[in-house]
C-alpha cells in the first residue's frame, strides 16, 4: 500500500534561537473539513425541528376545522317531556305609591317657568311642606301691573261720578228755570183778554216755547243720564278687571309654590320639557334650574297606605291576565322578602312592533315600611296549573301559515311535525300530537343544512314550503 504523496512544501526560514517553530500548513484544510461537517449537521437538525413544528400546527389547524365544522352543523335537541306544568308570567316592574298626588305646575297663561328650590327624590315630607318653587317674578310683575291698573280705574270712576254729580246738578237747575219761564209764560196768556192781539200772540208764542224748551231738557236730562250710567259701569268693569286681574296673580303666585298634601315620600319625575328625543333615550328628572310648562307634572307624593307595582308585560300574555289574579312580587333591594298582590288594571298597549307591551297595575296586600317610590319589583303571576300533559321549551315549536309544527328527530335528520298548541307562557309550550320522550330541534336544522352543506342528514323544511 503506497504512502500518501505530500505536496511540495515551500522551504522555511531556519529557526532562530528563542522563536517557536511555525506550525505547519499541512493541519488547516482537514479543520475547516471538520467545521463544515458540523455546520452541516447543525442546519439539517434545524431543518428537521422546522418541519415537523409545522408539522404539528398544520395538525392543529386540521383538527380544529374538524371540531368547528362538527359543532357548526349540530342541531340543539330537546326531549318531549309528560308532567305537571305551572304555567306563570314573569315581568319587571317599579314600585309606586298608590292613587299619588300629582304636583303640576298651574296654568298660569303665560311662558315657561323655572324652578328655584326642589326636594329630592325619596325625601320623606308632611302635609303642607313645600316640595317645589317656581320662580314668581313674572307673576310678581303681573300682580303689580294689575295694581296700577286698579288704582288708575278707581280714579277714573271716581272722576265720572264727579262728574255726573256736577251735570246732574246743572240739568237739575236747567230744568226748574224752565218749568220756571213756563209757569211765567202761562200768567202772561192769562192776561191775553185784556191786551192787545199782538201782545197776546206773542204770550201765546212765549209759552208755546218755553213749554218746547222744558221738553227738550227733560230729554236731555233722560238722554245724559243713561250715558252718565253707561260710562260709570265702563269705568266700574275697569276695576273689575283690575282686581280679577290681581286675584289671579296671587293665586298664581301662590300655586307656584308646590306644597304636598299628605304625609309621604318625594318622587320625582321626568323632565319631558327636552328640544329633542329619540326611541330608548332616558329623560333626566326635575333639577333647581329646569325650565317648566304650564300643567307639567313636576313631583309625585305617593299614598303609603295603598302601594302598587307598574309591570311591563308582553302583547302576548294579555289574553292570559285577568282583573284580580293573584301576583307574587320580589322586591330586588328586598330579596328577603316575598310580597303578594292582585292584578289591579290592565292598560293599553303600546311600543314598536316588535316589541309590544301593556302597563299592569298591581295592588300589594300587605306593604312594608322598607318600601320606597321607584324599587325595581320582579312580578310572577301564575296563570294555570296543568297535570300531566306534554311539554317542550318555548323555542322548540314553529309556525308558519296558521300551523304549528316541531321538527323531530328520525335517526340522523330531522322531519317536521304539525302538532296542536295547546297553552304556552314565555318559557313552555303545552302541545300535543307528539309522544313524551321524542327528540326536537330547538333550531331549524334546514338552517343549519344551508350554513354547512356537508352535513349529513336530509334537512327538514317547514310545511308551507312544501
Amino acid at each position: 500500500m503506497s504512502s500518501p504523496v505530500n505536496p511540495p512544501s515551500e522551504p522555511s526560514e531556519p529557526s532562530q534561537p528563542g522563536h517557536p517553530a511555525p506550525v505547519p500548513r499541512l493541519q488547516q484544510p482537514a479543520e475547516s473539513r471538520r467545521r463544515g461537517k458540523a455546520l452541516r449537521r447543525m442546519a439539517m437538525a434545524g431543518l428537521a425541528g422546522a418541519l415537523l413544528a409545522g408539522g404539528a400546527i398544520w395538525a392543529g389547524i386540521e383538527t380544529y376545522s374538524r371540531l368547528a365544522h362538527s359543532s357548526a352543523i349540530e342541531t340543539p335537541t330537546a326531549v318531549v317531556r309528560r308532567g305537571d306544568v305551572s304555567l306563570s308570567i314573569t315581568a319587571p316592574g317599579e314600585l309606586s305609591g298608590g292613587n299619588p298626588d300629582t304636583l303640576t305646575a298651574p296654568m298660569t297663561g303665560g311662558g315657561d317657568m323655572h324652578l328655584t328650590e326642589l326636594r329630592n327624590t325619596g325625601e320623606q315630607v308632611q302635609a303642607g311642606e313645600v316640595v317645589a318653587q317656581l320662580d314668581t317674578k313674572e307673576q310678581e310683575f303681573k300682580l303689580k301691573e294689575a295694581e296700577g291698573d286698579l288704582a288708575e280705574a278707581e280714579q277714573k270712576v271716581i272722576q265720572a261720578k264727579s262728574k255726573q254729580e256736577a251735570e246732574e246738578e246743572e240739568d237739575r237747575y236747567a230744568l226748574s228755570k224752565a218749568k220756571a219761564d213756563v209757569t211765567l209764560a202761562e200768567l202772561d196768556v192769562r192776561k191775553n183778554p185784556i191786551l192787545a192781539a199782538i201782545t197776546a200772540k206773542q204770550n201765546d208764542l212765549a209759552l208755546a216755547a218755553a213749554k218746547d224748551q222744558l221738553a227738550q231738557i227733560e230729554k236731555n236730562l233722560a238722554n245724559r243720564a243713561a250715558t252718565n250710567q253707561a260710562n260709570r259701569a265702563l269705568q266700574e268693569a275697569g276695576v273689575g278687571k283690575a282686581e280679577a286681574q290681581i286675584t289671579e296673580a296671587k293665586k298664581n303666585i301662590e300655586a307656584m309654590t308646590l306644597k304636598a298634601h299628605r304625609t309621604g315620600y318625594v318622587a320625582l319625575k321626568p323632565n319631558t320639557a327636552v328640544d329633542f328625543f329619540y326611541t330608548g333615550m332616558t329623560l333626566p328628572d326635575f333639577q333647581v334650574g329646569d325650565r317648566v310648562r304650564p300643567g307639567m307634572a313636576v313631583a309625585e307624593i305617593p299614598d303609603m297606605s295603598s302601594w302598587e307595582v307598574v309591570a311591563n308585560v308582553a302583547e302576548l300574555d294579555r289574553g292570559h291576565l285577568a282583573v284580580g289574579d293573584k301576583v307574587s312580587v320580589k322586591v330586588i333591594a328586598l330579596p328577603r322578602k316575598r310580597f303578594t298582590g292582585r292584578v289591579k288594571d290592565l292598560g293599553a298597549t303600546a311600543g314598536l312592533p316588535w316589541d309590544r307591551k301593556f302597563a299592569c297595575r298591581i295592588s300589594l296586600d300587605s306593604p312594608s315600611p322598607e318600601l320606597r317610590p321607584g324599587m325595581t319589583t320582579e312580578v310572577s303571576v301564575t296563570t294555570d296549573e296543568l297535570k300531566g300533559v306534554l311539554w317542550l321549551p318555548s323555542q322548540a315549536l314553529f309556525e308558519s301559515d296558521g300551523k304549528t309544527y316541531v321538527y323531530l328527530k328520525a335517526g340522523s335528520s330531522f322531519t317536521t311535525r304539525e302538532v296542536k298548541l295547546v297553552r304556552r307562557n314565555e318559557a313552555r309550550v303545552v302541545i300535543t300530537g307528539v309522544a313524551a320522550g321524542q327528540v326536537v330541534a330547538l333550531a331549524n336544522p334546514a338552517e343549519s343544512a344551508r350554513k354547512t352543506p356537508a352535513a349529513g342528514g336530509a334537512a327538514a323544511i317547514p310545511p308551507s314550503a312544501r
